[in-house]
């Protein structure tokens, strides 16, 4: 929206996303005369006048009800509804380039701003001189976009040397004099853009890394020079951990922000990254590295690419990693919807990043160690790692898991290895979803509540020793014990091995002997001794299941 008319200079001005010129307002029912609504805003009063296209119809149209208005309107050249306008100038668009033997590179965010800015849109057709294809296809698409709101054509795989401009009037030449002043707009900045990356080309990007030291990342983080030191460092180190050579990994960290300073990137901040690697490849560096000074920031969103090169894999995190432990040691966190740093995004391109290639990788380790680099004094690993928790949450919640799942496995100590969270979030999916599972987990959810409510009798940790097999003097009590003790080897193994599914059919077979002592034995008995031995055996019960997960913390 704008602020407009003579109180514009004020902040408490109307706000509207255009200027407002006339108001209509009318209200009756269908088989009488409707009336006007009568207010105003700003001085304009409501009516039941309208007008058509400045240009091609600008007389005042009388409007009696919405009915009425829709016809009205497209008589007079508007097109009132946004996504026909939007479905016009994409039909026409594709007919246009159809009719060349072109196709139309698709932009839906194009698309919604061109069709915000037409009220009666007429796709045409425009070209510019095919010397410029030598310029990469992002860089003409980048320029022809930005400046002109054009859609760009391609044939077969290649960009062609056509574009598409929408205009908002029937022109009496059919178009040809919008078509030629477009052309030359188009072929000034494409002529700029050219000379951009043949000066780019000119200076190594190696040349540019020290100008880094001179951008400012962030005053309590440093420059984007100290920045890139850190995470060249950092690359080195997961490189063993990704399968990437450490020497290639560090090479490209190095060189991964450098097109930064480059005059393309000044001109198109989009391209960050991208330009990089076209610069790289032009001057001979190895097609890992160049690949991995592109690739570093993706992915930048849910359907983004993931990187799979073991280079790219490294910078990749290393940059996300620096981010996020930066910002956590200056506690500079997303707080309700502000998150002015992406940093949401950049922990989601992490987890992304692991669990899609199949990464062993110790988060609070990476993270200690990113914040080790900063020469600030940061104990925060653990409560970004909780962040990374809820990150997980909602990548996972979007793949049909439940977030309780992976609260009850973040609950367990030590637990920083997203791969081997989420195979035991699915092994406890499909236990849960067994007959032996929901009984077993109902078992489990009443031993913690009785032993939360006599623990705040007796102290924390209480029942924590084992119990005493003297004092154990049923049938089911000693049943359930030699279960426990069986159950508690085999789930320590079989978790040992990272064999999740086997450690939750060891488990199982605690269900019986959990429900036969439930139904025959008094856990709060009137002998002391007996009480506090029965609570210490729930105690083993409960150390037993948390071998694989916290179920207190499962739903159910």
């Amino acid at each position: 929206s704008m602020r407009w008319g003579a109180a514009s200079a004020r902040s408490d001005a109307l706000r509207w996303v255009r200027p407002l010129h006339s108001i209509v307002a009318t209200f009756g029912p269908e088989n009488e005369e409707p009336e006007i609504v009568p207010f105003e805003i700003d001085g304009v009063a409501a009516g039941n006048i309208t007008y058509g296209h400045r240009f091609l119809a600008p007389d005042a149209i009388k409007v009696r009800r919405f009915d009425d208005y829709l016809p009205a309107l497209e008589k007079a050249k508007v097109v009132l509804d946004a996504d026909r306008r939007k479905n016009i100038v994409l039909h026409d668009a594709r007919d246009l380039a159809f009719a060349q033997g072109l196709e139309l590179i698709e932009d839906e965010g194009l698309l919604e701003e061109v069709a915000g800015l037409v009220e009666w849109p007429r796709a045409l057709m425009g070209s510019f001189d095919e010397s410029f294809l030598a310029i990469p296809p992002e860089v003409i698409r980048a320029t022809i976009r930005a400046n002109q709101k054009c859609f760009v054509l391609k044939r077969g795989p290649t960009l062609a040397n056509k574009f598409v401009l929408v205009s908002n009037i029937e022109a009496r030449d059919g178009g040809k004099e919008i078509v030629a002043g477009n052309e030359r707009v188009v072929a000034a900045r494409l002529s700029d853009a050219k000379f951009f990356w043949e000066s780019d080309l000119k200076t190594p990007l190696e040349q540019r890394v020290p100008k880094l030291d001179s951008i400012v990342f962030h005053e309590r983080l440093g420059t984007q020079g100290e920045r890139v030191k850190r995470i060249e460092e950092l690359a080195y180190e997961l490189a063993s951990k990704v399968g990437a050579d450490p020497a290639r990994a560090a090479r490209a960290a190095h060189l991964a922000k450098a097109d930064l300073v480059s005059e393309m990137v000044g001109e198109f901040p989009e391209l960050q990254g991208l330009m990089g690697r076209y610069y790289a490849a032009a001057q001979g560096t190895a097609p890992s590295i160049a690949a991995a000074i592109e690739e570093h920031y993706k992915p930048q969103g849910p359907s983004d690419r993931t990187p799979t090169d073991p280079v790219s894999v490294s910078v990749a995190l290393a940059d996300k990693i620096d981010t996020l432990a930066g910002f956590w040691a200056i506690n500079e966190k997303p707080t309700g919807s502000k998150d002015p740093y992406a940093l949401r995004r950049a922990a989601l391109g992490v987890i992304r990043l692991v669990l899609e290639n199949g990464l062993r990788l110790p988060l609070l380790h990476t993270v200690r160690l990113a914040q080790s680099r900063m020469h600030i004094h940061a104990n925060s690993a653990q409560d970004l790692l909780a962040f990374f928790a809820d990150r997980l949450k909602v990548y996972l919640r979007d793949k049909g898991a439940r977030h309780d799942l992976i609260d009850a496995v973040f609950a367990l100590e030590d637990q920083d290895d997203l791969l081997m969270i989420v195979k035991r979030v699915d092994a406890l999916g499909k236990f849960l979803d067994s007959d032996d599972g929901r009984n077993l987990l109902a078992g489990a959810k009443r031993a913690a509540n009785i032993l939360r409510a006599e623990e705040k009798k007796d102290g924390e940790g209480a029942f924590d020793q084992p119990a005493n097999i003297e004092f154990i003097s049923e049938y089911e009590e000693r049943a359930l014990k030699a279960a426990i003790d069986r159950a508690s080897d085999e789930t320590k193994e079989r978790v040992k091995a990272e064999d999740f599914e086997g450690a939750m059919h060891a488990l199982a077979k605690l269900r019986a002997p959990v429900d036969a002592f439930f139904d025959k034995v008094t856990v709060n008995a009137d002998d002391q001794r007996l009480r506090k031995n029965r609570l210490q055996l729930l105690g083993e019960l409960r150390a037993a299941m948390r071998r694989v997960a916290d179920f207190s913390k499962i739903a159910g």
